[in-house]
């Protein structure tokens, strides 16, 4: 089996050609702007005949969040928006089975109140979010061919060894001794193993009977940041301080951080306490199958990770 993975060389693409070549025995070709090589073609060598050599391809490829907002708002709309729509428009043209694209749960909502499922109506308020939006809402609109399957993925914060993300503010407090400052919020949010994530890949890949669609992807357990901060401990072997200072005087500290460079801002302080819960319950009925890894357990081999870095 030939499989097509855009943005095969970024954190998820890496993991996932890895996963796929083990696992799964699949032959996989990156897809990329300019890089060209046995294993990577360029989009403009992506002809129809090359689709169809393909049985699959997994559309990662994409423009992500800028936290530093330097980014100009079309450039999300070009790289998210039209080239998701240019592949899906060669794929409905060949004969490939199967296409799967990586949207976010960001394309649903900034934020969430309870649980973020799929019968959400979608209300995004970022660039980033509306440019994955209008990407899924062009699919959706498009007819599907019989003999085709179309998977919409919105995962929540993927982590995964290589990968720190937020994890590794919490790292260095822990790591450091350094006291967590926001145990008075009490907050849940989700979190993806990239071997989940992988591992539901490859089940949509090999089970032609998993319906098209849109679905979430998360970990099983949502969890409190102060529950990570002593998860984080536990890997390390090192003791989590906690400290529970008020919620006005954090506020004020972060807004100092919006103007002098310390760890901590409004943004990244809304970040980790936020409350982001996102329900697995639609894929996990489709697979029929659990997930590899715990939600304790891929955050555990994030962090042990960050300490051979």
């Amino acid at each position: 089996m030939i499989v097509l993975i855009t943005g095969n060389t970024g954190f998820v693409g890496q993991n996932l050609t890895t996963y796929l070549e083990n696992k799964n025995r699949c032959q996989i070709k990156g897809v990329s702007r300019s890089d060209k090589n046995n294993q990577t073609i360029t989009y403009q060598d992506l002809s129809i005949e090359g689709w169809n050599k393909t049985s699959v391809l997994v559309h990662l490829a994409g423009k992500a969040h800028d936290l530093k907002k330097t980014s100009e708002d079309q450039e999300y709309f070009t790289v998210n928006t039209e080239l998701t729509k240019k592949l899906f428009n060669q794929f409905l043209e060949s004969t490939c089975e199967t296409f799967i694209y990586m949207s976010s749960v960001k394309a649903v909502a900034d934020t969430v109140e309870g649980t973020l499922t799929e019968e959400v109506d979608p209300n995004p308020i970022t660039v980033y979010g509306q440019s994955k939006q209008q990407a899924e809402a062009y699919i959706l609109a498009q007819t599907l061919p019989k003999g085709k399957r179309v998977y919409i993925l919105r995962p929540c914060m993927i982590h995964g060894p290589g990968n720190k993300g937020n994890l590794n503010v919490l790292y260095s407090f822990v790591s450091k001794g350094i006291p967590y400052p926001f145990g008075a919020y009490e907050n849940q949010r989700s979190f993806l193993s990239v071997e989940n994530l992988c591992f539901v890949i490859q089940e949509l890949i090999n089970n032609k009977e998993i319906p098209s669609g849109v679905y979430n992807i998360a970990d099983d357990e949502s969890l409190s940041t102060v529950d990570l901060v002593k998860i984080i401990g536990e890997a390390i072997e090192k003791s989590s301080k906690i400290w529970n200072i008020s919620k006005g005087m954090v506020k004020v500290i972060a807004k100092i951080g919006d103007i002098i460079p310390i760890p901590v801002n409004s943004e990244r302080l809304d970040k980790l306490t936020e409350n982001y819960v996102v329900s697995n319950v639609k894929i996990k009925k489709a697979i029929g199958k659990e997930f590899p890894v715990t939600t304790k357990q891929g955050i555990v081999k994030t962090i042990q990770s960050f300490k051979t870095q």
